[in-house]
């Protein structure tokens, strides 16, 4: 095939003398194994079975308004949303986070909108950066910790969480019977009778969420802890979640669509010589070979969708913030493990994938991220504090940082030399696909 006869031409090629500025691209046979198996697999992502709805036509449509809806959110908190640019509104505005907010569709669905483009400045400032959505719905485990097990679940937790759309689960299921009672029963069913005052306590917007409090202990109305939802019958309360929950459903419909698609790097797998640059193929084979990249960043979607600790001292982002004892995937996957809205609860509609235990090598170590689709991205690693492409391969390339992380890292020096940081960066670029089609890219009509 045309990929074989050009990996054996350049694998043909003799080395070349130390100082050659542009030398020819060298490929083991192990180099082209490696390779092969990082090809972009553009077949439909398999369904989550813990979600019956996302291959429901009906189900999508609807998720993609919700996506691009923020009438499901409530107060902001931070004072730094002042109405500036790049903020959402000012402080105690309600009704302005959508899921588009953080994850900008024409950008990749990452964050190209807050200040600084680090970290996301929603109803408050989050702690880590918003991590792209394209190809997200293959993975088996959600959030930079791993804390939620499936794209409903993680949906539902940024509904309700303080620092996110500061909503809860009671005023989502009573905006859905306000905005969405049509299209939300025509796919699951009759909404239960959210306007009985008796039974279901009457939030506004203002309502919603949590007080503007300077912690996550603020009172939080209409979520589970809160006096006015844990004051409803048990039957109630279920009735609240499944509504939920169902919203949450038909929005991992839509993002399941997301994809990156293939890049310059799979056509020239596929035999376009042309496609790539010698630099890009140096950068290539130094991806597989003595870099050791495609050890975490494997597979088709380069991520082995686990969990390392890479090293990252925090720095500064957003001009104040610095989480410098985040623990990641040893407290995300300990929440997890009994999470009552996860993939093994009874909001689920089957089974998925096992959390795994956590071991010491959890602690300070966070989720492999996917290369696909990453040039564009204003920053970097789940801090955020690095910028460029060519920064995170002399990262790595140094072994990460001394110290000043929780746990042990992984890395140990690359000794890469200028050109080879290069080429690897260089690599990188061939990895950008088209991305979703137009229409997934807007609000849906209704």
């Amino acid at each position: 095939m045309k990929w074989t006869l050009l990996l054996l031409l350049a694998s043909c090629a003799t080395d070349p003398p130390a100082d050659d500025p542009d030398p020819d691209p060298v490929f083991t046979d192990e180099d082209r194994a490696a390779l092969a198996s990082l090809r972009y697999d553009a077949a439909p992502i398999a369904r989550d079975p813990s979600n019956a709805y996302v291959g429901i036509p009906a189900a999508r449509t609807l998720g993609q308004q919700l996506f691009f809806d923020p009438q499901l959110s409530g107060p902001l908190l931070d004072r730094d949303n002042d109405a500036s640019t790049g903020t959402l509104g000012a402080a105690g505005n309600t009704g302005k986070v959508s899921c588009a907010s953080c994850h900008v569709p024409e950008n990749g669905f990452v964050d190209t909108r807050s200040p600084h483009r680090q970290i996301s400045l929603a109803a408050k400032w989050t702690t880590r950066r918003s991590p792209t959505l394209l190809d997200v719905a293959a993975s088996p485990l959600f959030n930079w910790d791993g804390r939620r097990d499936a794209l409903w679940n993680q949906a539902l937790g940024v509904m309700e969480s303080p620092r996110e759309f500061n909503a809860s689960r009671l005023y989502v299921a009573q905006q859905i019977a306000r905005a969405y009672r049509a299209p939300y029963e025509a796919l699951f069913g009759p909404l239960p009778p959210l306007d009985n005052a008796q039974r279901f306590p009457p939030l506004t917007a203002a309502l919603a969420g949590c007080d503007a409090g300077p912690d996550e202990t603020a009172p939080c109305r209409g979520k589970p802890g809160s006096s006015d939802y844990d004051a409803m019958t048990t039957a109630d309360k279920d009735a609240v979640t499944r509504v939920a929950v169902n919203t949450a459903k038909a929005i991992a419909a839509y993002v399941t669509q997301l994809r990156c698609g293939s890049g310059r790097f799979d056509a020239w797998l596929d035999g376009d010589v042309a496609a790539l640059s010698r630099s890009e193929q140096r950068g290539a084979a130094l991806f597989v070979g003595r870099a050791q990249c495609a050890t975490c960043h494997a597979g088709p979607r380069l991520t082995d969708d686990s969990f390392h600790n890479v090293g990252l001292r925090p720095s500064t982002v957003a001009t104040a913030f610095t989480d410098t004892n985040d623990r990641g995937a040893a407290l995300g996957l300990a929440d997890a493990h009994g999470d009552p809205l996860g993939a093994a609860g009874i909001y689920s509609d089957g089974p998925r994938a096992s959390i795994p235990s956590v071991t010491a090598a959890h602690e300070g170590a966070f989720k492999t991220p996917t290369l696909r689709c990453i040039a564009n991205q204003p920053s970097f690693m789940h801090t955020a504090q690095i910028r460029t492409l060519a920064e995170v391969v002399s990262f790595f390339d140094r072994g990460g940082d001394g110290a000043g992380f929780p746990g042990t890292s992984e890395l140990v020096p690359l000794d890469l030399s200028e050109r080879e940081r290069a080429d690897l960066t260089a690599f990188l670029a061939t990895l950008q696909g088209p991305g979703p089609s137009e229409d997934l890219l807007a609000l849906a009509r209704r």
